[in-house]
């Protein structure tokens, strides 16, 4: 079956346009329902949302479609997207829903769906949900008025959230004499992430920390480093921890100001577990956006890494099927199997926080046990993604670059999977040329689609 709504992380749109509408989500809430009615009686299922205003609309919409099919909702209100898988799993829950649209503006809104055990839906699930939202089975299955279903609201999701995260980090140590600059993005982490860092005994100074409903990501958080690591830098701190709109990403800047991508966390995190012997496999799951230098960095260490298609799922999926308990992406996703389910901002940023605690180091030292090649990333908006297999022109265009990198760069053009971007990577030894090479390639790839719109 192909999904039409789902992309690689839920449906996501413009609020109040299709496909993001009111009617929409209540489709989305019923079929969920149908979907995932067990035997047993009724069934319970997890909305969480982030700080958009558009989530009020959703969450209404999302819930009266699963009540009038006879389930119940558990609203836990704005929290982040691992907050809610969490959740949904230590509840005992058969789905989590989650009213998202990560890093992008105030104005998109998503929506995407856990199962009970708090890992996302695979494909072909998403794909049964569309189904029947296309479906007139849900019609036929309208619960009768006297099992209607209910909606409670759990206050003390964030709480519950909070232990957790906390009970991830070593018992015998604290932050304390640690200070770090916190940008929650205006979003879902603005209430656990201080409260998680501070009761650990770290001193937190946070920013983007009053969502309003319209400032979510806005000149912030995860998207905007510069922000934490000019407040790094003016307060003399330690790190500043910089999270998306729904908490699932982190970019970190050490005492210097100096930006830390996923690929550095994963590379540091990763020696530290293989010392303790805890890194299964002695494997690491990436994407294909990862920094070569990361790949040079991990076989020096006796590392293995494993590359899958752009989109966390897709490394979840990886490590699931391997059996291993460390992946992410140079974005700032990163999963650490042990502990949760999906990426996690703020559980990333405790498990570098204690490899700076029990080494004594800064993270301006911990950071060079990997070298980045120049990497170039252009973004351009397309009309249509007509597949990429199908652009003869811009196919040879990305095969005279390759040649004439000859060994000392890829290339790597992909649509996004959540936007309607072309995204071009580049990487090589000499950052003008590469710049050259992907500028040509998106060039000529958004003039092949407009001549064949």
């Amino acid at each position: 079956m192909r999904r039409r709504l789902f992309g690689t992380d839920g449906i996501r749109g413009i609020s109040n346009r299709e496909p993001m509408t009111v009617e929409t989500a209540t489709r989305v809430g019923r079929a969920v329902a149908y979907h995932f009615k067990n035997s047993h009686g009724r069934h319970r299922i997890v909305i969480g949302k982030d700080t958009r205003l558009s989530g009020y609309m959703f969450e209404t919409a999302i819930a009266s479609g699963i009540i009038s099919m006879g389930g119940d909702v558990l609203l836990v209100g704005p929290l982040t997207t691992p907050g809610i898988a969490f959740i949904t799993s230590s509840m005992r829950a058969d789905a989590g829903i989650v009213i998202s649209a990560s890093h992008n503006p105030f104005y998109d809104n998503g929506i995407k769906i856990f199962g009970g055990d708090g890992f996302k839906l695979p494909d072909e699930e998403e794909a049964r949900i569309e189904e029947l939202m296309e479906s007139s089975i849900l019609d036929e299955y309208r619960a009768d008025p006297e099992s209607i279903g209910r909606a409670y609201r759990i206050d003390d999701a964030t709480g519950r959230y909070v232990v957790y995260l906390k009970n991830t980090f070593p018992r015998h140590m604290t932050l304390d004499g640690i200070s770090i600059v916190l940008d929650c993005a205006n979003g879902a982490a603005y209430r656990a992430a201080p409260s998680v860092f501070s009761e650990l005994g770290a001193r937190v100074h946070t920013i983007g920390a009053e969502p309003d409903g319209l400032n979510i990501n806005r000149d912030c958080g995860a998207l905007h480093p510069e922000k934490v690591a000019a407040e790094v830098v003016k307060r003399g701190a330690h790190l500043g921890i910089a999270l998306d709109g729904d908490g699932d990403r982190i970019i970190v800047v050490d005492e210097k100001g100096e930006e830390i991508d996923g690929d550095h966390i994963l590379a540091i995190c990763a020696l530290d577990m293989l010392r303790e012997k805890r890194l299964k496999k002695k494997t690491v799951v990436v994407t294909m956006m990862s920094n070569v230098g990361f790949e040079i960095a991990m076989k020096e260490a006796g590392i293995k890494v494993k590359r899958t298609k752009v989109g966390d799922r897709y490394v979840l999926e990886e490590m699931r099927r391997g059996n291993y308990n460390l992946g992410g992406e140079q974005s700032g996703h990163i999963i650490f199997l042990d502990h949760s389910t999906t990426g996690d901002g703020i559980l990333a940023g405790l498990q570098l926080l204690k490899v700076m605690v029990e080494q004594g180091r800064p993270l301006s030292e911990l950071k060079k046990v990997m070298e980045t090649f120049p990497q170039v990333l252009v973004n351009v908006r397309v009309e249509e993604k007509i597949p990429l297999a199908k652009l003869q022109e811009t196919k040879r265009a990305i095969e005279e670059a390759e040649r004439s990198l000859d060994g000392r760069g890829r290339v790597f053009v992909r649509y996004s999977g959540t936007e309607p971007l072309l995204r071009v990577m580049v990487e090589g030894t000499d950052r003008d040329e590469i710049t050259g090479i992907a500028r040509h390639i998106a060039d000529t790839a958004v003039e092949e689609i407009r001549r064949r719109v």
